[in-house]
């Protein structure tokens, strides 16, 4: 799915990175902490990150595992240093009103699914 899609789907707003929006993103992770994310290791290329945490941290975080976009739920708005780090990284920053739950279910119903691992079919 473009990412132009998930900008519809998801009634987001972007703040950085309009000029990517034709990409297309094939995994999701969420998750408001990003030592989770960090030592994850099983990101597809092109995903994207769902997060309620609005700070630098999230874009840094993205950064060092060349994730495309993050999604911030919950309208969060971001603040111009997280916005100014997603813009120098190429990092397509948007935000959404829906929650973190319901915005990764839209995503999943719409055939973009989370990490696949075996250790997601143990569950």
């Amino acid at each position: 799915m473009k990412i132009k899609d998930i900008k519809d789907i998801l009634k987001a707003k972007i703040y950085t990175g309009e000029e990517l929006i034709e990409n297309q993103i094939q995994g999701v992770f969420a998750s408001d902490l990003m030592s989770d994310v960090l030592t994850t290791e099983f990101f597809e290329d092109r995903s994207i990150l769902v997060s309620g945490l609005n700070n630098p941290q999230v874009i840094r975080t993205a950064e060092m595992l060349d994730i495309e976009a993050v999604l911030l739920v919950r309208g969060k708005i971001p603040n111009e240093e997280t916005i100014s780090m997603a813009k120098d990284n190429n990092i397509v920053l948007m935000t959404t009103n829906y929650n973190m739950y319901n915005a990764c279910g839209i995503l999943y119903s719409k055939g973009i699914k989370g990490l696949s691992n075996e250790k997601n079919q143990e569950l």
